[in-house]
């Protein structure tokens, strides 16, 4: 779908044009996935264990 923007559009008409156009998908806060392993092993041996798994 395109949405056009024509030169002196309100910016609020703009947003409704964008909230229109990607619906009401939810926002998802992908930092809360993101991360570090929180481990007491070495990195390089869960590597190596992972990468065994897969033979």
């Amino acid at each position: 779908m395109a949405t056009v923007i024509k030169k002196g559009t309100s910016k609020s008409e703009i947003v409704k044009s964008i909230r229109k156009a990607t619906g009401n998908r939810p926002n998802k806060a992908l930092m809360k996935l993101a991360g570090t392993l929180k481990a007491d092993i070495d990195p390089m041996v869960y590597q190596k264990k992972l990468r065994d798994a897969w033979k």
